[in-house]
């Protein structure tokens, strides 16, 4: 069962890694995109990249203040999701899909992290 564990560490650096890359590309002008972009959004996910590579870690080490971390996370990326699609008119679809895609892995994460300490 450790395994799972380190599964999920994985992606949670995955997922960090990604965020804070191609977040700071934008924000830094390197990346333009095609639609509009909402700078607040991705100060957001930079920020959650930057928690998403800490809760890698602590995955990774077993503490006990992991699975607190996932559940933060899962939350806040489930109701900027909620938020994205239903209250905000001028989000570009591809926001929408990446957080979709976002909190689609970290609830895998945290099922793996439940079937871990079984």
């Amino acid at each position: 069962m450790k395994n799972l564990n380190k599964i999920a560490s994985a992606l949670a650096l995955f997922i960090g890694v990604m965020s804070v890359f191609a977040g700071s590309k934008v924000l830094l002008g390197v990346d333009t995109k095609d639609y509009a972009v909402l700078n607040w959004l991705v100060v957001y996910n930079v920020l959650f990249g930057v928690i998403s590579i800490i809760a890698a870690y602590l995955i990774w080490k077993n503490n006990l203040f992991a699975k607190k971390v996932v559940v933060f996370i899962l939350a806040a990326h489930t109701c900027m999701a909620l938020y994205l699609y239903f209250f905000n008119e001028f989000v570009a679809l591809e926001s929408i899909k990446a957080m979709s895609f976002r909190v689609a892995l970290w609830l895998i994460i945290s099922l793996l992290i439940i079937k871990s300490k079984k």
